[in-house]
């Protein structure tokens, strides 16, 4: 089987292009391919699927084989993929995903795409959409306890289930201690993508993220729409301003629309081509 691994910031999963290829057991194919020391390394495995409701399809499977409905960084890879491999001519693409149509604007030249936009739709606010186990119509700056501590958390969904935490300082986060009791607190039936943020500016946010299937990843690119998000319904950030995301392996401009639609730009990378044997 061919495959391209691909990295929006340091997000990498494994592509394949199954235009081309079949695979049968995608579950079971994420959880092998994906492991650092063993294998090919990623953070997941992401198919490239035609669709009879837009231009392309996109299944993303996490780490530990369960299937999500949306990645960010995943989404502007596959347009990087699509147009430089000759399977599209066109620089504004629709991609249907798990979560809804997604558009992607692409900034191309001499064959080389360098940049991506993505329409990401509405953000979702309602716990009962998320989901979260609570009550009202938001869940903005609310006190939850976590693994014996007090969080103040802001819930959206872009896509994915996010909860959003303010702190002063990323850098001392026990990540890996404490995103597993947010992932399967008992608030998030579906488990959750965790998010810590520390504010620099009013246009600048630095975050690290705990994904659900995942663990600790570079970037996470519904997780940043997620923060920015938060950021402005907590009065951190304006709207319809262009916010920096600062993550471990990069940057993402992320803008919260007045209206209430988030749109994500960054760059793509492909890393190399490979082949798995039978």
């Amino acid at each position: 089987m061919k495959f391209t691994k691909m990295h929006g910031i340091g997000n990498d999963y494994i592509y394949v292009n199954c235009f081309e290829e079949t695979v049968n057991d995608p579950e079971a194919l994420s959880i092998r391919l994906s492991r650092r020391h063993y294998s090919v390394g990623s953070d997941g495995l992401v198919l490239i699927m035609p669709s009879d409701k837009a231009d392309f399809r996109m299944r993303i499977f996490n780490a530990d084989g369960s299937e999500a409905k949306m990645c960010g960084n995943a989404t502007r890879c596959i347009g990087k993929f699509v147009y430089e491999r000759g399977l599209t001519d066109k620089t504004e693409i629709t991609l249907e995903t798990n979560s809804g149509i997604k558009h992607l604007s692409l900034k191309a030249e001499d064959g080389i795409v360098s940049e991506i936009s993505v329409d990401m739709g509405r953000v979702i606010l309602d716990p009962a959409e998320i989901p979260v186990k609570a009550s009202g119509s938001v869940f903005i700056d609310r006190p939850i306890e976590v693994g014996g501590a007090d969080y103040s958390v802001t819930c959206v969904s872009v896509g994915n289930p996010h909860a959003v935490v303010f702190v002063d300082d990323t850098d001392s986060i026990d990540i890996e201690t404490i995103g597993p009791k947010f992932e399967n607190h008992e608030l998030f039936p579906d488990r959750i993508n965790t998010e810590f943020i520390r504010p620099i500016d009013k246009t600048t946010l630095r975050m690290r993220v705990w994904e659900r299937g995942s663990g600790e990843t570079y970037a996470c690119g519904t997780g940043a729409c997620a923060s920015v998000a938060a950021a402005v319904l907590n009065g951190l950030c304006p709207h319809d301003t262009d916010i920096t995301v600062k993550l471990i392996g990069g940057d993402l401009k992320i803008n919260y629309s007045s209206e209430g639609k988030i749109t994500m730009t960054g760059p793509a990378e492909i890393v190399y081509d490979g082949i798995i044997p039978d």
